[in-house]
């Protein structure tokens, strides 16, 4: 028979495409280069313990892309090898773990190679990965197993309600869930383009975890007390909430208080941080004052309480009149013509210098005195201003007796300290230096002397020796009503 040019034409188009079409299974399905290890492929074996539900033609992928297929699985004595069919254009680390996951519900098993490090040596024909390094998915029919036994544990009423509850947590929340998985999706394809990263995070996370293992006792040591507060705070959850609905006034109101005192406030915390210096400074005299508070309450309340049910109250004082016992200090105030009087009622401007008693330290006359004020910042040192306590200079008394002698601010003024006379009867009183040139004239000094009461010889200021036989009565005299009048009885 004879064909004719048309029908040759369709056998020869209906050939050429059969024969493109078994090329195309041969290449991309049968893949043809995978049986020839050196034709863009090669071979390794994969030593597992049992197969996993591998096969023949199973996938193998590295980090989520395919590089290969599973060529041929061997039973062995001690498990199954399986030989991987790898691209020769994808270096594999060697140093990996190879994993066997299910791609499907169905069971569908692939090969997952997990590179260690990126810096080993690439995979090469005859390499062999360990069963040390491969891990298996749990058997499905156990895992079936266990779920049946555990819901069959779950009552069925229970097992419904269960059903029922999930439903409503999860019910109408497509969207939310979907978005969920994609991001969960997203972060795991980032995580694997960042595997040796996160490797690296792992690495080194061990001394994190050590610390934490160490410190486990303080972890639970803070959650029990948290655990505590948070029982408290169940317990107070009235006046919590009362606290939390009345917070908000509350703060609107110190906030206006704030406000009105907004023109003050900024000068008034300056002067606060002052005080809190001085109060950090003098921070022991303050608790020495706290503690002594009680004290001196109960003092006084026992000078008020033996009189409070009498018909005359008042305070409940024994008066010993031990007058000038110890004498009055005089030394380092003004001299006595400078003195003012007791009964001036002024505010005069102070004078220059620092008045106090410049007696001794270890003088039993007014012990408390300002020249045996202790020195905060310096302890064991006593002075009377803090200039002194800050410097190198000690404490130097103006004279080692009770006797007035000289003005404080006598330095200033250009007065100088007068002297006591040497002993003697006829003896005179020494004269101060002549004050340096153009100095203010000096204000004539009234010096202390000895003074006898019985009417004998006494030193003047001017230093001569007078005597005054009528200073005194006679012992006879001295009555009472004699001491309140006059000498001349007027």
């Amino acid at each position: 028979m004879r064909l004719s040019r048309t029908t040759w034409v369709k056998l020869a188009i209906f050939a050429a495409v059969s024969i493109a079409a078994a090329a195309i299974t041969l290449v991309d399905y049968v893949r043809v280069s995978t049986l020839i290890p050196t034709l863009g492929h090669y071979s390794v074996t994969l030593h597992l313990p049992q197969s996993g539900g591998l096969y023949p033609r199973s996938n193998v992928t590295y980090r989520g892309t395919e590089v290969g297929r599973v060529q041929e699985l061997r039973v062995t004595p001690t498990g199954v090898d399986a030989v991987l069919s790898l691209k020769s254009d994808v270096p594999i680390p060697s140093n990996l773990d190879a994993q066997v996951h299910s791609q499907s519900a169905v069971g569908e098993q692939f090969v997952q190679l997990l590179p260690r490090d990126a810096t080993s040596t690439p995979l090469r024909q005859g390499d062999v990965i360990a069963v040390e390094r491969t891990s298996l998915p749990p058997d499905i029919d156990s895992l079936l197993d266990a779920a049946n036994t555990a819901l069959a544990a779950i009552p069925r009423d229970n097992l419904k309600t269960v059903v029922d509850e999930s439903y409503t947590a999860v019910g109408g929340l497509g969207p939310e869930l979907s978005r969920i998985i994609k991001g969960g999706s997203k972060l795991a394809i980032d995580a694997a383009s960042n595997v040796d990263a996160l490797t690296t995070v792992i690495d080194k996370s061990s001394p994190v975890l050590d610390s934490q293992t160490d410190t486990a006792d303080a972890i639970k040591t803070w959650s029990a007390s948290l655990a505590d507060v948070t029982r408290q705070l169940h317990q107070q959850d009235t006046p919590l909430a009362h606290l939390l609905l009345r917070g908000g006034p509350a703060a609107d109101e110190g906030r206006e208080l704030f406000d009105r005192l907004q023109p003050t406030l900024p000068q008034l915390l300056p002067d606060l941080l002052g005080v809190g210096d001085v109060a950090v400074t003098y921070q022991q005299d303050v608790e020495q004052v706290l503690v002594t508070l009680p004290q001196g309450t109960a003092i006084v309340g026992g000078a008020l309480v033996p009189d409070v049910n009498t018909q005359h109250r008042g305070v409940y004082l024994d008066f010993l009149l031990n007058l000038g016992l110890p004498p009055a200090c005089t030394t380092g105030f003004l001299p006595p013509q400078q003195q003012r009087s007791f009964a001036a009622v002024d505010a005069p401007p102070l004078p220059e210098g620092d008045l106090y008693c410049r007696i001794p330290q270890d003088s039993y006359n007014g012990v408390r005195a300002a020249r045996n004020y202790p020195c905060e910042t310096v302890p064991g040192k006593r002075a009377p201003t803090v200039k002194m306590c800050e410097s190198d200079e000690s404490y130097v008394p103006l004279n080692d007796g009770n006797n007035w002698k000289g003005d404080s601010n006598a330095t200033l003024s250009g007065q100088p300290v007068p002297q006591l006379p040497p002993p003697g009867p006829h003896a005179t009183a020494q004269r101060p230096e002549t004050p340096q040139p153009n100095a203010p004239p000096p204000t004539p000094p009234i010096p202390a002397v000895l003074y006898d009461q019985t009417g004998g010889p006494n030193a003047g200021p001017d230093g001569q020796i007078h005597n005054q036989p009528n200073v005194t009565h006679s012992a006879k005299d001295q009555t009472w009503q004699s001491m309140l009048m006059p000498p001349n009885g007027n």
